[in-house]
Parts: structure tokens; C-alpha cells; sequence
């Protein structure tokens, strides 16, 4: 059928009978099975039948498809997994006794529901079975709180099941969880019965159909899309049954007065004079600004990027008049840097829009990132899938207490998130202005259960599209890290750098050093009206702001909000174990022990509390300049006041733009009371000259400075984006600039900027609004031993087991490094890795023929090779790892990689299996002892590897065979002109092409005496060159020409 509901053709199956599933497996392709011995296969675009397979009786009722297997359910209670090219039975699940009523498949996982044999006939079962399909074994059953008889899987939500029963019940709950009653749900069917349910294409939508044949739509949005190209639902036209008996015109002696037409003294439509019926067409729609804007003229034929602005190949009519005055403008995408200013983008300023790499046929080597970032500060890339959270990382790295502690933490966890913020740190510690990716941290990042059920992970149209609040997102990402950085180093013992400078230990024991940083004890006391008064301790990591319900202008310091908010009171419904019943209480919270640093959610996510803001910012002005009086600089603000930031200290007397949208204090002062009371308020210069930083402590009144502000860009055109404004302190200064200073820098991914600190604390609520805010105790530093010990040591690249069950029966392609072969500093390593697709490139296809990335393909690292560079066993592999993912693979670029399907997979590889981590860490021990890599293309390696590499560490035959302002020359070509070796022939291997690495660059040293003698070698690359174009840079055929050298250089590892 038609999506209008017309019929476009009926096949009628003369051998089938009792039809009951369907499976589209492509666009037109159709699998048909019921209650027989075969499934026919249906061309739908001849109509025609193309295959028939054979099944045993009683034949298929539910059919699925993965991109590994066909999955058969039969009424006997039993699943198949059939191959998807034969159609054989590969494996077979006896999952219940009686019938089966219902399956689904998601990632690795198969869970079923059904009837099974009682003494009384069949019963439904309550226990749903689930089937692991790595190991193809069950695991345990899930039992739940209704009669389930249909279910799905919904992976927006992980993995999380939905059961549904016939009369209306519906269960979510987690595959290999626990059940919980409290996730059950009612449908209210029309009819007595739910016969049928499905869930959408996009996972936004569930339906459920009824025995009156009424349709339940539920979805989590009021606009839900149901498919990724989604639209408007067509329904036929209702049938307009005329009630006069038909007319037959095949009839020449019809009369035409049967016609009933209406008597009228009109003039008829038809007898218009032509001059009135002008044909008007529709006008058509004006070209957008954008396109306008960035157009090229060649001739009279324009080309223009797509702005992406709209629907691909749909362009919207506007009706009404009114429509017409809507300023396009605001869905157009704008370069954040290097394009002049328009009229209508003068609230955004340029470094705080949104962004993005331009990618061209040589990816990212030739875009100008020391355009958007002059200081040796290393920002963040933000293509990565639910890169959002960049801004916030940079907090936390410039942090130093922070920094130190996650730099010296290591677990065995393989998905652990101190661990990769680590390996993240690190790379921003060697990094000299060069941006970094956080791929590593992100990919253990979505793997945590927690924050998948925290909404924390995005899909990637959500993403681009701006859907959602970011700031409420980047909040709740905030609590999520800190509470999960707690549990991670609760879990290992507090390390011997980490003890209290007086010797003292650092923390209690149960409590990490997280807790000691973010920790406020808190007491929470209930007060019931019968005078019962309940006490509880707790602690926080972080803090809310409660803005106080007022609408009359009250002026409120931000140190009010602030003690409000910590020390919160409210009344509310409580149990009381006095009155045995829930009474109205007070509760109130009082500080045991203050932080040392004070976490702020700013909770700025309506315009109630952005119009409080920019309220409190307007009576904070117009005090300040009563205040400053005439002393106030009332000048003019222009764009070249802004270019050279101000110093930390600053002029005495703000300008009168500085003091615009400023309500949030630099510094706090917080005192403990004798009554456990808690008092804050802003930290003055007086104060400064009062109190002094010794003589404040030992009156128990602490210093909080202002560290860091992350706020919300707000741009209807991008959808918004995160930045943050960050006080870099004299250690970082010190190890990157050598210099001791301390200044505010904007941090807008990899876009990094100083500016003055006044900027830093300037909310415009139309289009900057506050997230969160972090302060710091004065001279935080000085409290901890920050002195970092690498927790990589040198067992990481001894022997270790391969997750692969086959590895050990076959032999082996590496011998580990003994203890005397250990590499020292200096010492060669041939390294090669080879890669797999996860999400294919998003490219489009310019007017004038030209292809643009939009987005570049997500790779993975499938195996690493590393060979020995010199000694006895030069050559000799000592790492070849293949790298397990969990994560769908959707290209193993076999032709390219030699990566087969079966090969990352832990049950059928009969390679040395490992996880990322393990060998990630064998990398970063080589880098950090001062090896140097010899290998082909070794920045793109270490690129989706994601490691930092010192440039003097990297010796890479791309660039050594190479002449400026020429093509890059393949290591087949290379090894073939100067080693006389035929190399990746069918496909490629990574030993192989390590150890020709290794050969072409004693080759280099040969050819240039040790880089004595460049002049010569610039001839030896001239005659490359030339005989490179001669041979259109294609090795020739074996046949046509013999290679004398073409045996192995190396003794074979397999021989030993």
C-alpha cells in the first residue's frame, strides 16, 4: 500500500496459507513466513518470487535481522539464528516449553517471552528469557510484574526492555537488571484486548493496537519525530457516495439534462472575460541570506555552500503575509572567526558563537587552528559525539589539586573515567597550542550506565540540532563527573602523594580525595509541629542556587542567594515516627565543614530566573556608580577597548561597560559561627587590607576566589553552545610560558582567548546566561603536595593474556619484550595501526562538482603493531594487538586494515585480543620512556589512537621521502623504489608495514649519510618523483618486472 492507504499491488500466495510475519530486509526485499514448511522471498520492485527456503515445521511466526543473522521464532518455543546469505540454521535457543509469543534483538543481546507447559495446559511465563549472542548461551532470566506477550527493545534508553501484556499493562526495566514495580504503566485500550505493538523507527515513539482497532500513540515529546526522514502522515481521502443512480456515457442517446445542475442567474466562472483571468503563479521563495552572502560568481552561474538550513530537497511556502516578515537570518549558520560582521549578529560576539572545522580532501592538516588560538594552551575538538562537555573538562584540568590526582590515579577498570581524564590530562600538559580530542574519555564516557539514565548522552541529530537545554545538560553533567570521580578513587587507596603536608592523612578512610576538594558536610534537621526534631548528617558535592520568590526589585546580594541556597529552609510534607503519620515540617541545613572548593549550579533555566539576574545586575550597576561617584570612567566602550586585556589586578576604578551585567561577586567570604551558622558575603579590597590571609584563617573566616564561570551562549542560529571563563593560575603560566602570572582566558572548545576579568562575570541574559560557577579557597594550592609520580610502570609491557578464547590454540605473531630488551631513551620502535569505521563520513556534493566533509567518519583503532627497532631481534614484532570494541563496527575496511568480521570478536578471534586501555598504556610507557617511532602516516595513527606524541619522538616516512609543495608518496611505492619489496598485495598487514618503515628509514640515513648531506638526498627524492610520475605512482605487476630483493628481510615470527 501507498502511504495515502492506495493499494499498489496484490500478490496472491498460492502454496502459503496462515501467513504471520513479514520482514522488509532492504528497500526491496520482502521475507514471507507462516504456518509451512518454507519463507519466500519477494522482489518488490518486479512483484516477483526470487527465493524459497526451506523450514522445519511448524514453520516462522516472528521474524528479525541484525547485521550478523536472520532470527526465526517458531511456535514450538524455539529461536534460530540463520545465516543472512544461505539461509541455514547457525545456532537454535529453546527458550520455552510451549509457545513462543514474542522476541526482540538489540546489540548482543536477545530476550524472549512466551507460554510454557503447566499441568493445566499453557501458562504465560513471567520470566523473560535473555540470550548473550557473543558467547550464544542464556544468561539469567529477567522476571517482571505482568503477562508479558510482546516486547521491545528501546535503545534510546540503553538497553531497557519494554513488556507489554494484552490487557494493558506495560514494564520498562533493564535486560539484565531487576524488575521494578514502580515502572509500570497502563494503557487504557478501547477495545478488551491490546493486540499488536510496535516502537518507532526513531525510538520517540510507542503504539499499541486494540481489538476495536483503535491505535494508542505515547511518545516522550509533543512533536515526536517517528523516522529519520519523517512527514506528515497521509490519510485517504474518505470515499463521497453520491446518492443519484450512475450515469453510463458509453451511451450516445444520453441526454445531458439528467444532470442535476443548480438554476442560477450568475454569471458563471467560465464566462469571465480573459483580461480578468490572468494566470498568477507563486511566487517563489527568497534564496536565503546565507547563500546570498557567501555566493561566487562565475559568469552568470552562482555557487554557495549549503547552509543546512533546511530539509534537503524541501523548501517551505510561506502562506500568510505575516510570515514574510521573518528574519531568515536567524537560522543561518555563521563562522564564528573571519567573515565580516552583519547587522543582524551584533549580540552574539564572534568568539563565543559556536565553532567548526572546515574540513577539506586533506582532512584537518590545512586548517588554521593558531587562528583561533595564539596561546600555547591546548583547547578541545568538538566533533567528537557529545563533546558538550569540553568546557567543563578544561575546568577541571585547570584545577591543580584536581589535575594532580587524576594524573596520578590507574585502576584495572577498562572503562574508567579518572583514568581516561588522565590520559586527557596528560595530552593537555604536552601539548604546545596543538588542539586535542578527548575520543578516549567520551567512548568510556557513554558506556557508564548512569549516564545514559541521566540523559547525558546525546544523539548526534539532538546534538547538532541544539535539542534540549545545554544548560541544564552541562549541570547535570557537572554532579554526574564529580559524584563518579569520588566513586572511582574511593575505590583505590589514597596514594602516598597525596598526604596532608603536615604528614597527616588526607582523608578518612571511606572518603577519597574528591571528597576532601568538593565535600560539604551538611546536617539536615526535621522539625515537626508536635516539636519531634529529627537530625541526619550528609554531605554534598555541589550546590543549587534557590533564588528567593520576589517580584518587587529588592535588591539581593549574590552572597544572600548564596547562604540562602546552602543553608536551605523549606516547609514540607515529612514522616514523623512521633505523630506515626506525614505532618507539615521545616526543614533546615546547617554547615558542619565547608569545601575547598565551592561547586555552583546557577539553575538559570526559565526566564524567572534570568529576568531576577538581569534585575539584581541593573541595581548593581546603578550602586556601583554611586559608589565610584565621579571617579568612574564614563566613557564610550568600543571593540578596540577589548582588544588588550586588562591585568588580574586592574585599574582601581572599573569603566562604566565593565560594571554593566555584573552582579557576581570575584571573591567570597565565608565564616563559621559558634552556633554552626554560617555566614557569607562579598570579599572587598577593605577586607583585604583588614583582615590578611593568615590573620583571616585562624579567626575561622575563609577566602573564596572566583576560578571559573561557565555559561550558555544562546544562538537560535546553531542552537546554542557551552563556553567557559577560567582564572589559569601561575603553575600553568609557568610550565607553558615560563612566566609567573595569573589571567582569564575564554575557553570556546578550541578557540581559546584572554580577556579581561570583568568579562568573565558579565552575564547579558538575552544571550549569556550563567551555568555554573566555581570558587576556590585562597591559596589552595599551598594545602596539597602536587608533585605527580607516572602510575605507568614497566609491567605493562610484559605477557599477558588475550581475551579471545581461540588465541592460545594458534601461534602466536609477537614475542613480549624480556627484561634486558627493555627500551631506553632514544631507542627505535617500528609502529603501524590499522583502523575501523564506526560512523560513516557525512559529506555533500557541491553545485560546482566539489565534495564537502560536513562530518568526518568516527574511526576506531582495530590493531596496533609494534616491532623491535635494533638489537639481535630487530624486526621482531613486541605488541600486535587487535583491540576488542563494543561499540557496531559498520566498515572493517578489510582491503585496507586486513580486519576481518570475527576478528575484534572475543569468541570466534583467534587473535591476541586486548582492550584499548591495556595497550594504550604500553604506548604511553614507550612515549613517556623517549623511544622514537619510525612508521608511515604516524600522525593519523596517533591521532585516533588519541595520544600526544613530541614531535622530536615521531620519525615519519611520509615526511622524509617528501619534497615541499609535493604529493604525499604511499609506503608501497616507497618500498618498492628503494627496498625492491612488494608489499600489500590483497591487503595490508601491520608488521609488514612497520618493519618496511623501519628498512626505508635506514634507508634514509643511508642515502643522506645521517642527514649530512641534504643536497645529495634532494636529488635521490628529485629522481623519485620523476619516476613516480613516469609510473602514475602504481607499482608494477609482479610478472612485468622481478624484484631481486623479494624475500622477507626479517626471519619470520611464525618460524618461531
Amino acid at each position: 500500500m501507498a502511504r495515502g492507504g492506495l493499494i499498489i499491488f496484490d500478490y496472491l500466495l498460492d502454496e502459503c496459507e496462515d501467513m504471520h510475519s513479514l520482514l522488509l530486509t532492504d528497500n526491496s526485499t520482502l521475507l514471507i513466513g507462516g504456518l509451512q514448511n518454507h519463507i519466500l522471498e519477494i522482489d518488490l520492485n518486479t512483484v516477483q518470487e526470487t527465493q524459497k527456503y526451506a523450514v522445519e515445521i511448524p514453520g516462522v511466526t516472528i521474524m528479525r535481522q541484525t547485521n550478523r543473522f536472520f532470527f526465526c521464532g517458531h511456535t514450538s518455543g524455539k529461536v534460530s539464528l540463520r545465516d543472512l546469505r544461505s539461509f541455514k540454521v547457525e545456532h537454535e535457543f529453546d527458550a520455552f516449553s510451549g509457545s513462543l509469543s514474542d522476541f526482540d534483538v538489540h546489540g548482543n543481546l536477545l530476550a524472549a517471552c512466551g507460554f510454557s507447559s503447566r499441568l493445566t495446559g499453557l501458562a504465560c511465563d513471567r520470566f523473560l528469557k535473555v540470550y548473550d549472542l557473543r558467547m550464544m548461551r542464556a544468561i539469567t532470566p529477567l522476571q517482571v510484574h505482568v503477562d508479558p506477550a510482546f516486547l521491545r527493545f528501546i535503545p534510546t534508553y540503553t538497553s531497557r526492555l519494554a513488556i507489554i501484556s494484552q490487557s494493558g499493562q506495560c514494564q520498562f526495566c533493564e535486560p539484565t537488571g531487576l524488575a521494578n514495580p514502580a515502572d509500570i504503566f497502563h494503557v487504557n485500550p478501547v477495545g478488551p484486548l491490546l493486540m499488536t505493538f510496535d516502537v518507532s523507527a526513531s525510538k520517540q515513539a510507542l503504539a499499541f493496537g486494540d481489538s476495536q482497532g483503535c491505535v494508542h500513540l505515547w511518545t516522550d515529546s509533543p512533536e515526536p519525530s517517528f523516522n529519520p526522514y519523517s512527514r506528515e502522515t497521509e490519510f485517504a481521502l474518505p470515499c463521497l457516495v453520491d446518492s443519484l443512480p450512475p450515469l453510463d456515457w458509453s451511451q450516445d442517446l444520453l441526454p445531458l439534462s439528467l444532470i442535476p445542475v443548480p438554476l442560477t442567474t450568475d454569471t458563471l466562472l467560465s464566462d469571465w472575460p480573459a483580461a480578468n483571468s490572468a494566470p498568477a503563479p507563486r511566487r517563489a521563495p527568497p534564496v536565503d541570506a546565507e547563500i546570498l552572502r557567501t555566493m561566487k560568481k562565475v559568469g552568470f552561474i552562482g555557487y554557495a555552500p549549503n547552509p543546512r538550513t533546511r530539509l534537503r530537497n524541501q523548501i517551505p511556502y510561506r502562506l500568510k503575509e505575516s510570515d514574510s516578515e521573518f528574519d531568515n537570518f536567524s537560522q543561518v549558520t555563521e563562522s564564528p572567526i573571519g567573515r565580516e560582521e552583519e547587522p543582524h549578529l551584533h549580540m552574539v560576539s564572534k568568539k563565543y558563537r559556536k565553532v567548526t572545522i572546515k574540513y577539506s580532501k586533506l582532512g584537518l592538516e590545512d586548517f588554521d587552528f593558531k587562528h583561533y588560538n595564539k596561546t600555547l594552551f591546548a583547547g578541545l575538538e568538538p566533533h567528537i559525539p557529545n563533546a558538550y562537555c569540553n568546557c567543563m573538562i578544561q575546568v577541571l584540568y585547570f584545577l591543580e589539586p584536581v589535575r594532580c590526582l587524576i594524573q596520578n590515579h590507574l585502576c584495572q577498570k577498562e572503562f574508567c573515567l579518572a583514568c581516561e581524564l588522565g590520559f586527557l590530562f596528560h595530552m593537555l600538559d604536552l601539548s604546545r597550542g596543538d588542539p586535542c580530542q578527548g575520543s578516549n574519555f567520551l567512548r568510556a564516557f557513554r558506556t557508564i550506565p548512569e549516564a545514559s539514565a541521566l540523559g547525558l548522552i546525546l544523539a548526534d541529530s539532538d546534538e547538532a540540532s541544539g535539542k534540549g537545554s545545554l544548560a541544564r545538560l552541562i549541570q547535570r553533567w557537572n554532579r554526574f563527573i564529580l559524584t563518579q570521580l569520588h566513586q572511582d578513587m574511593q575505590e583505590l587507596e589514597v596514594p602516598q602523594a597525596y598526604r596532608g603536608v603536615g604528614g597527616s592523612s588526607f582523608c578518612s578512610s571511606g572518603d577519597s580525595i574528591i571528597g576532601q576538594l568538593f565535600s560539604c558536610e551538611m546536617e539536615n534537621c526535621s522539625l515537626c509541629r508536635c516539636g519531634s526534631e529529627t537530625v541526619r548528617a550528609s554531605s554534598t558535592l555541589l550546590f543549587t542556587l534557590s533564588y528567593p520568590e520576589d517580584k518587587t526589585g529588592k535588591n539581593y546580594d549574590f552572597a544572600h542567594v548564596l547562604k540562602r541556597s546552602i543553608c536551605l529552609e523549606q516547609n514540607t510534607q515529612a514522616w514523623c515516627d512521633n505523630c506515626e503519620r506525614y505532618q507539615p515540617t521545616i526543614q533546615t541545613r546547617n554547615i558542619r565543614h565547608l569545601p575547598d572548593i565551592l561547586v555552583i549550579n546557577c539553575e538559570v533555566n526559565s526566564s524567572k530566573e534570568a529576568d531576577f539576574w538581569r534585575l539584581q545586575a541593573e541595581v548593581a550597576f546603578k550602586i556601583a556608580v554611586k559608589k565610584y561617584g565621579g571617579e568612574i570612567k564614563n566613557k564610550e566602550f568600543t571593540l578596540a577597548d577589548r582588544k588588550e586585556p586588562r591585568s588580574p589586578e586592574g585599574s582601581l576604578c572599573p569603566s562604566m561597560e565593565e560594571l554593566k551585567n555584573v552582579w557576581l561577586p570575584f571573591s567570597l567570604r565565608m565564616t563559621m559561627t559558634k552556633s554552626r551558622g554560617l555566614d557569607v558575603c562579598s570579599w572587598t579590597d577593605g577586607d583585604e587590607m583588614q583582615w590578611g590571609p593568615a590573620r583571616a584563617e585562624e579567626h575561622g573566616v575563609y577566602v573564596y576566589d572566583l576560578m571559573a564561570t561557565v555559561v550558555h551562549i544562546l544562538d537560535s542560529r546553531t542552537g546554542g553552545s557551552l563556553v567557559a571563563h577560567i582564572k589559569v593560575g601561575e603553575t600553568y603560566h609557568q610550565r607553558k610560558e615560563g612566566v609567573t602570572h595569573q589571567q582569564w582566558y575564554l575557553f570556546n572548545d578550541f578557540l581559546i582567548e584572554p580577556i579581561d576579568k570583568y568579562e568573565a562575570v558579565q552575564f547579558d541574559m538575552n544571550w549569556k546566561v550563567p551555568a555554573i560557577l566555581y570558587y576556590v579557597k585562597r591559596n589552595l594550592n599551598s594545602r596539597y603536595n602536587l608533585n605527580i609520580k607516572n602510575p605507568i610502570e614497566a609491567n605493562v609491557l610484559m605477557a599477558e593474556a588475550s581475551l579471545a578464547r581461540k588465541q592460545r590454540k594458534t601461534h602466536t605473531t609477537f614475542i613480549p619484550l624480556m627484561l634486558n630488551e627493555m627500551p631506553q631513551v632514544g631507542d627505535l620502535v617500528g609502529l603501524d595501526a590499522e583502523f575501523v569505521t564506526l560512523n560513516e563520513e557525512e559529506a555533500e556534493l557541491r553545485s560546482d562538482g566539489t565534495k564537502s566533509t560536513i562530518k568526518p567518519s568516527q574511526m576506531s583503532v582495530a590493531r596496533i603493531t609494534c616491532v623491535r627497532g635494533q638489537g639481535p631481534n630487530e624486526g621482531i614484532p613486541f605488541i600486535d594487538d587487535y583491540i576488542s570494541t563494543q561499540e557496531q563496527v559498520v566498515d572493517y575496511l578489510t582491503q585496507y586494515s586486513g580486519i576481518k568480521p570475527g576478528d575484534l570478536d572475543a569468541k570466534i578471534s583467534s587473535k591476541h585480543l586486548t582492550t584499548l586501555k591495556s595497550t594504550y598504556l604500553k604506548l604511553r610507557f614507550l612515549i613517556d620512556i623517549g623511544v622514537k617511532f619510525v612508521g608511515h602516516g604516524l600522525q593519523k595513527d596517533f591521532r585516533v589512537i588519541n595520544l600526544m606524541v613530541p614531535k622530536d619522538q615521531v620519525l615519519d616516512t611520509v615526511y622524509l621521502f617528501h619534497m615541499p609543495r609535493k604529493r604525499m608518496i604511499s609506503l608501497r611505492f616507497l618500498a618498492w623504489y628503494f627496498l625492491d619489496l612488494k608489499i600489500q598485495g590483497e591487503t595490508h598487514d601491520s608488521i609488514e608495514d612497520a618493519r618496511t618503515a623501519l628498512q626505508l628509514y635506514r634507508k634514509y640515513l643511508e642515502l643522506s649519510k645521517n642527514g649530512t648531506e641534504p643536497e645529495s638526498f634532494h636529488k635521490v627524492l628529485k629522481g623519485l618523483y620523476e619516476k613516480g610520475r613516469k609510473m602514475d605512482w602504481k607499482v608494477p605487476e609482479p610478472e612485468s618486472q622481478t624484484s631481486p630483493k623479494n624475500t622477507a628481510v626479517f626471519p619470520p615470527v611464525l618460524a618461531l
